[in-house]
């Protein structure tokens, strides 16, 4: 896994975190209660839409951190020489 794919993947999990409660995609619509496909449909819609916002503010924060960084880390060979 690249660093930068690592590091996104380690700020999804700390966002994770920090949410107070973790909902997961209901598998089918009798799960819950009604058996209305709309409503199952919409539930999972909305919880991949948390899911893929906190994707993004993971990747935005590792962008944030690279850009404060200096565009991220260059090997001894990438430093001026002095002299």
């Amino acid at each position: 896994m690249s660093d930068r794919r690592q590091r996104i993947h380690e700020l999804v999990l700390a966002l994770l975190a920090q949410q107070k409660e973790l909902e997961l995609l209901a598998g089918d619509s009798n799960g819950l209660g009604g058996g209305d496909a709309g409503n199952w449909i919409e539930r999972n819609r909305r919880v991949v839409q948390r899911y893929q916002a906190l994707v993004r503010s993971a990747v935005t924060l590792d962008a944030l951190v690279d850009q404060e960084l200096g565009g991220g880390f260059q090997g001894p060979s990438a430093e001026p020489e002095s002299g």
